[in-house]
């Protein structure tokens, strides 16, 4: 089962951030990590991730920092800040208030 692109969409900000809680990444990374953790429900493309990325940046939610891979390449890891920390505790609190109501309403005797 594929979940609608809707639904994903609203929750990038809160997926990105919560991988950013766990350790600094870079984009490619956070892609992988996302994807492997939605186990084909929903795939997220290479692309998708740095309009977020830039957006959360500009947000001042996470940082970004140049460094260099064990490849010797240099990649862009980001950090979740303080203020991105905050956030995500707030997002996710909406989250479940939000996935209680519709759990509530689609759960409820139909009838």
């Amino acid at each position: 089962m594929k979940l609608d692109k809707e639904l994903v969409g609203a929750s990038t900000s809160l997926l990105v951030l919560g991988v950013l809680a766990n350790e600094p990444s870079y984009g490619y990374q956070i892609v992988k990590r996302v994807n492997a953790a939605a186990d084909g429900i929903f795939e997220w493309q290479e692309g998708t991730i740095y309009p977020i990325l830039h957006k959360l940046e500009k947000e001042k939610l996470v940082r970004a920092q140049w460094q260099e891979a064990d490849t010797g390449r240099q990649r862009k890891y980001y950090y979740i800040t303080a203020s991105g920390r905050d956030a995500l505790a707030a997002q996710t609190e909406r989250w479940k208030e939000f996935n209680g109501i519709v759990a509530q309403l689609v759960e409820a005797p139909h009838g």
